[in-house]
């Protein structure tokens, strides 16, 4: 496969230096990948702009876009195992998750988005002025940057830009360095779709590139997915710029409350899968549990029993059900992150530890005797780990729920609990953008996804994201006698 840059329908070598991409279950070199110039991102910027009002793109009627989504959504399908294995080697997720999760999400979203290009309305509106007609058009919003992370590549560049293209803009995509295949093959494909050229572009390289397209006069709108250091850094340099609109879905430190009358073993089972997805490198990672102090000791030992069974090992091999952390680079954040936890007082359950042998495997890690003051329980690890604390039975759910909003972020949170009124009660005092009742945290194309605070600006998925990607215009038109 190609590793350049894809620029107005070409794959061009890259002006700058090449970056190397790594196997996180070996540390091996993978390929060099290209990196852009500013001359190439000002390139791909231009022609993205000339292909929005080019006839082989504006000029398609919304079936015929719609079957172009349709197609690479076949073409992914087409692919899967190969995009699964190429995920795997990139990233270091278990096959199991990128053929499910991964391959699978991709093409539901260029399917769920291809849906809705034919039913994408304005609206009449019954306005007080006499003999005048008023409606509304939904309009693209015209060259869009995607910045995609490095936990979910080809996932999370799938729910950027099957909307994006699903309302008729045009793209620039600039994917993780650390993970940038996945995406690589994607535009691959949308080639052989048959997408005119100028409206798909990619550009990788290192963060100086996604600041390029951050301080660019030219974008209209930016998605990104990432940190919310770096998100602050992207709303800086589009407010400097031309105000360009943003959909930023950032940090998070998901809560689960588990209540005193919770299936435990359930909760142990949905909480496991909830944290240790992608190896806890998941935005919505359940990281930090409020237990009822009369059931804290079993889903203490059930909890520490299912993390220790877990098979730890490369992504490639069939069973593994904890790959490894993405780079070195991650490691020693999460290493110094339990070691800071074990120091204020924390103690280990089990795991703890970077796991012998070659690439960048942490244990799985259950910590109790946590404060809320303490880092392991505010800032974000991105990784498997697990901080348990008990609240009082007689502890007014209020208290609960003012510990769990006692972090900056707010993108998602679990309850665990039988009873209906204590889960309506809990799931509408979390200020998070996704609440989930006895369930892990697995987005869906139709829902909308997206946090308050911290997490981030905006809503991805869902019909929510096509107000991401177009602007309404109003047209008034008097018809009466002069």
């Amino acid at each position: 496969m190609t590793t350049q840059l894809f620029i107005n329908g070409e794959w061009v070598p890259g002006s700058a230096a090449a970056i190397n991409t790594l196997n996180p279950a070996t540390g091996e070199v993978i390929t060099g990948v290209a990196s852009a110039s500013p001359a190439e991102v000002d390139g791909a910027v231009a022609a993205a702009r000339a292909a929005l009002a080019a006839p082989a793109w504006a000029g398609l009627l919304p079936v015929q876009r719609a079957a172009l989504l349709f197609r690479l959504a076949d073409l992914i399908e087409e692919n899967a195992e190969e995009l699964a294995r190429l995920e795997t080697t990139d990233q270091g997720q278990p096959l199991a998750i990128s053929r499910a999760v991964s391959v699978t999400g991709a093409a539901e979203h260029f399917r769920y988005f291809a849906g809705w290009v034919t039913k994408i309305q304005g609206s009449t509106n019954p306005i007080s002025y006499p003999d005048t007609l008023h409606y509304t058009r939904r309009e693209p919003i015209g060259v869009n940057a995607l910045i995609t992370p490095w936990n979910f590549p080809l996932m999370i560049l799938s729910w950027k830009l099957s909307p994006a293209l699903a309302t008729g803009n045009t793209v620039v995509i600039k994917p993780s360095e650390v993970t940038p295949l996945s995406a690589l093959r994607l535009v691959e494909l949308a080639v052989r779709a048959g997408f005119p050229p100028g409206v798909i572009n990619l550009v990788t390289g290192d963060g100086a590139v996604g600041a390029l397209l951050s301080a660019h006069p030219d974008v209209d709108h930016l998605s990104y997915t990432g940190s919310t250091a770096v998100g602050r850094v992207i709303t800086r340099a589009a407010a400097d710029s031309n105000l360009k609109r943003l959909t930023l879905e950032l940090g998070g430190k998901a809560p689960s409350i588990i209540a005193a009358d919770a299936d435990i073993d359930a909760a142990v089972a949905g909480n496991l899968a909830g944290a240790i997805l992608n190896s806890g490198q998941v935005c919505a990672a359940y990281t930090r549990f409020y237990v009822d102090a009369a059931r804290e000791a079993e889903f203490v030992d059930k909890m520490a029993a299912g993390l220790a069974a877990l098979r730890l090992g490369p992504g490639l091999e069939e069973g593994t059900q904890l790959g490894p952390l993405v780079s070195e680079r991650h490691l020693t954040h999460v290493r110094d992150l339990v070691a800071g936890g074990l120091r204020a007082g924390a103690e280990v359950i089990t795991g703890g530890q970077r796991a012998p042998g070659a690439g960048y495997f942490f244990e799985p890690t259950l910590l109790t005797g946590v404060r809320d003051d303490m880092a392991i329980m505010h800032e974000e690890v991105f990784g498997p780990v697990l901080a348990v604390t008990a609240y009082d039975a007689a502890e007014e759910l209020d208290a609960v729920i003012a510990r769990a909003n006692n972090t900056e972020y707010g993108l998602a949170a679990t309850v665990w609990t039988r009873d209906i009124a204590t889960s309506q009660r809990l799931a509408n005092g979390i200020r998070a953008g996704a609440v989930f009742v006895n369930m892990p945290p697995i987005p869906d194309m139709a829902a909308p996804w997206g946090g308050y605070r911290a997490s981030g600006w905006g809503r991805e998925m869902g019909p929510q994201a096509l107000d991401a990607y177009t602007e309404t215009k109003a047209v008034w038109l008097h018809y009466g006698r002069e």
